[in-house]
């Protein structure tokens, strides 16, 4: 069966909290609290569904959510506009399947409306080779590093300039066509927006 990429539902958060803390080293573990904040503000908050089960997950969020990340700050920074990944979580038992390149592939189609740049970071450590190559394919590039306070994990820092984005802002300046693809998650409390490239 196909790969369904889907808004996350609220009945589902806690099976994506067991995922997200199941998923090793190479994730930042995660409270419910956390969780909670990111189904509230988190611009996109997608679920991966194959065979009728949970596949994975990925929450992007803008620079104008209140986040406390320190990568998320430290993108914030340097840049005005961008969609920040926090994180992207594959099952153990449909990684290598092609789920993180559906992903990435519907991130970027949601990102390009909206704003220049997609912001992820990578960990830095003796099994992140493949992490590193799998952003390199789809056109981030290393902007610096970042060293974590607390946990002293030093991060990749990484960006992919969306090229459709100066197109899209010079066609339609933020009046895009009126279509479902094009309106942004319902957060609580807020109807779906359409992308206005802010």
């Amino acid at each position: 069966m196909s790969i369904i990429i889907r808004d996350v539902r609220e009945h589902e958060l806690d099976l994506v909290l067991a995922l997200n803390n199941a998923a090793g080293p190479g994730i930042l573990p995660m409270d419910a609290a956390k969780l909670q904040f990111f189904w509230e503000n988190a611009d996109y908050f997608r679920v991966a569904e194959k065979d009728g089960l949970l596949a994975g997950f990925l929450v992007a969020v803008s620079p104008d959510a209140p986040h406390d990340s320190p990568n998320f700050l430290w993108f914030r920074e340097r840049y005005p506009k961008f969609l920040y990944i926090d994180r992207i979580v594959i099952a153990s038992t449909r990684r290598g399947a092609g789920v993180g390149r559906v992903f990435y592939g519907d991130v970027q189609s949601f990102a390009e409306v909206r704003v220049p740049r997609i912001a992820a970071e990578v960990f830095l450590e003796s099994s992140s080779h493949p992490a590193l190559l799998f952003h390199g394919s789809f056109g981030f590039r290393e902007v610096g590093q970042h060293l974590m306070a607390g946990p002293g994990l030093r991060a990749a820092m990484l960006v992919k300039e969306l090229c459709s984005y100066p197109y899209v802002q010079q066609t339609y300046d933020g009046s895009l066509p009126d279509q479902p693809w094009l309106q942004a998650r319902a957060l609580p409390g807020r109807k779906p927006q359409l992308a206005t490239g802010t």
